[in-house]
């Protein structure tokens, strides 16, 4: 897997992940569980990693969308 996204707003990830899988993109979503230790305050970014082949397609869908990558 290979990283596309990081960020700490939630609803760009799932703005994000909606938009990979109308395009049939797999992705998958990873720090989900780091708010454990941030006490859910949102400190930690999460990362959205797909498949390396479907890395530039997928970096073309986010950013036709005008959603930063934040890398």
């Amino acid at each position: 897997m290979k990283e596309l996204l990081r960020s700490t707003d939630i609803t760009v990830i799932a703005f994000a992940m909606a938009l990979l899988e109308g395009e049939d993109i797999a992705c998958f979503e990873q720090d989900v569980n780091m708010s454990v230790l941030e006490g859910g305050i949102g400190i930690f970014p999460r990362r959205l990693m797909v498949h390396p082949n479907d890395h530039d397609a997928a970096v073309r869908v986010l950013l036709d969308n005008d959603i930063p990558l934040g890398m």
